[in-house]
């Protein structure tokens, strides 16, 4: 991490004084197809997926953002529109301010640059495990290699094994894995039947990580 503890709490402190609040409920779009951000939001609590939908009308998951991240990061340095949606996966407290106040606050503090190079750096490594995840040859692979990476991210670890803390549609994981929904969904099941896994209301519990890396060391 390149930011010090005061340099990011002084970027959580303009969006706190300067930001509005908003609440969402779990389901909630924060940023409509076709919408042009009308800010740059901070993540106070709860969860936003960012997706896109593709030209057979499916969801392509992008990212998951969570607490004390930003979105839509692209935007809020560049001004490029993408068409790319927000929804809230849990209910979620943002503050948003507008991209004026955000850039001039960079502008003149340039030391304040660091809590969002960290940012953009864990954006650029997620999408570049999501590449690698690619190279394995078959789904089951590339789907054990996307938990194991969930994991690191959102994983809490419990009696029961470690829980991705995070909603996981089994379209979202056939995005993420270059297959369809309904080869995720059957290879997801054989690692339920081999105990490997457990997904209950789109929860899933690694129930043995060392046997799930050893699969993929095998490969």
């Amino acid at each position: 991490m390149l930011a010090t503890l005061k340099q990011t709490a002084e970027l959580v402190d303009l969006f706190r004084t300067q930001g509005t609040k908003q609440s969402y409920r779990k389901g909630d779009l924060i940023i409509r197809p076709g919408d042009t951000p009308h800010g740059v939001f901070y993540i106070y609590s709860g969860l936003v997926k960012a997706y896109d939908i593709t030209k057979y009308n499916e969801e392509n998951l992008l990212i998951i953002r969570k607490q004390d991240e930003l979105f839509p990061l692209i935007w809020a340095i560049t001004g490029q529109e993408r068409q790319v949606i927000y929804q809230a996966l849990a209910p979620t407290v943002t503050w948003c301010i507008t991209r004026e106040k955000f850039l001039e606050h960079m502008s003149s503090k340039p030391d304040a640059l660091a809590p969002l190079l960290d940012m953009t750096l864990e954006m650029y490594r997620l999408h570049s495990e999501r590449i690698l995840n690619l190279e394995y040859r078959t789904v089951r692979e590339r789907i054990i290699s996307f938990l194991l990476t969930m994991s690191q991210r959102f994983g809490k670890q419990t009696e029961q094994g470690l829980l991705i803390e995070v909603p996981l549609r089994h379209q979202d994981i056939a995005s993420s894995v270059n297959a369809t929904r309904e080869t995720a969904s059957r290879e997801l099941a054989g690692l339920e039947r081999k105990g490997l896994i457990t997904n209950k209301q789109s929860l899933i519990v690694l129930k043995d990580v060392v046997l799930l890396e050893k699969h993929l060391d095998q490969s």
